[in-house]
């Protein structure tokens, strides 16, 4: 017996909640129908724009690149960088993004061991398209030897084309 009244309670609670909710024919400030229509005129509306697109959690599941865009990399400063760069070894290449990573590595005749990075960003034979990071144990190589492997490379980029005979 004691069981059917909790039962009965909780049932009974769900309906008056339920019930509570519905509002009862009121505006949800509780004013009247005439007051309701006039507060409506004196409020700013935002009606959204058909082309205003929500986005959620399922999106991140969802194909929504566009196939047709492609990545695209000079191919000869590409190859210029893995010639100039030879004496260190590959720890990682994506020619799609346009990214070589080298490990540490010495040049020729050098003692002092590098390891670089390298980001090719444009299709344009042209030195905004490189990007070189370079690198010493003891840290961050100077400017001069960055723009001495930048040179080398443009340099030896520029002879395989024109060995290519596309000049």
């Amino acid at each position: 017996m004691r069981m059917f009244r909790s039962v009965a309670f909780g049932i009974s609670v769900i309906g008056v909640l339920g019930l509570a909710a519905c509002g009862g024919g009121r505006g949800s400030l509780g004013i009247s129908g005439g007051q309701q229509q006039q507060q409506q005129e004196n409020t700013v509306r935002h009606t959204p724009q058909a082309e205003e697109r929500r986005e959620t959690i399922w999106d991140l599941f969802t194909n929504v690149d566009d196939p047709n865009t492609t990545v695209e990399v000079n191919r000869y400063i590409w190859n210029a960088s893995l010639d100039v760069l030879s004496f260190m070894p590959v720890k990682a290449a994506d020619p799609f993004s346009g990214i070589i990573v080298f490990d540490y590595g010495r040049p020729p005749g050098g003692g002092t061991a590098y390891k670089a990075t390298v980001y090719v960003r444009d299709p344009a034979l042209d030195a905004r398209s490189l990007s070189v990071a370079l690198y010493t144990r003891g840290g961050p190589a100077s400017a001069e030897a960055v723009r001495k492997v930048e040179d080398a490379i443009l340099t030896r980029a520029r002879q395989l084309r024109i060995r290519d005979g596309k000049l």
